[in-house]
């Protein structure tokens, strides 16, 4: 953890919610409570955990690093 008034501790948080934002959310029309909350559980089930690959994960998805983890 950082000291006070340093923001490191906080980046992985504000680039997924950045990311979240500009790629399921940000040009959609305004919808009820409920249908945010599928939109949000799709992009991050369907596409975050399944399709994008991060760099932390030698460039592959989530779902295929807990694959290969767990063989």
């Amino acid at each position: 953890m950082s000291r006070k008034g340093n923001c490191w501790d906080n980046a992985v948080a504000e680039s997924f919610f950045a990311t979240l934002k500009n790629e399921a959310i940000y040009g959609q029309a305004l919808k009820p409570k409920s249908a945010v909350y599928a939109q949000v559980f799709e992009y991050i089930e369907c596409d975050d955990n399944r399709t994008r690959r991060h760099s932390n994960n030698n460039w592959i998805s989530p779902v295929q690093f807990e694959q290969n983890y767990h063989q």
